[in-house]
């Protein structure tokens, strides 16, 4: 148990890095194109992509292909916190259904045996 819940925790840390890139790309939009900053906020960027590349590999070791794409949908939460959070954008009640819509499907199929074949 403890280590089907540490791969549950590695797997959602990994998604918690892809959420990273579009932050910092948002933040890289402050800044005059092609300027210093720019390239440097876009060069993490890439590495944030390489770095969960790497890390998205090492899920599907771990897990189904049906699982790792549900629990990735958790990546829509992450966002909706990055953004309430760094860009004060607003979170409505249709969102709160949504992201309750979408944890129920991430729990209902992470609570699903895998069928045994014969």
């Amino acid at each position: 148990m403890k280590n089907k819940l540490s791969s549950i925790l590695f797997m959602h840390v990994s998604f918690l890095v892809y959420c990273l890139y579009p932050l910092i790309g948002k933040f890289a939009t402050k800044f005059d194109l092609f300027s210093f900053n720019f390239i440097v906020l876009y060069c993490v960027v890439f590495a944030i992509l390489f770095l969960y590349a790497l890390l998205w590999q090492q899920v599907l070791k771990k897990f189904p292909l049906s699982t790792a794409i549900a629990n990735k949908s958790v990546t829509i939460i992450w966002g909706m916190i990055f953004g309430l959070l760094f860009f004060d954008e607003k979170i409505t009640p249709k969102m709160f259904l949504g992201t309750a819509l979408i944890l129920s499907g991430i729990i209902l199929l992470s609570m699903d045996k895998p069928e045994v074949k014969k």
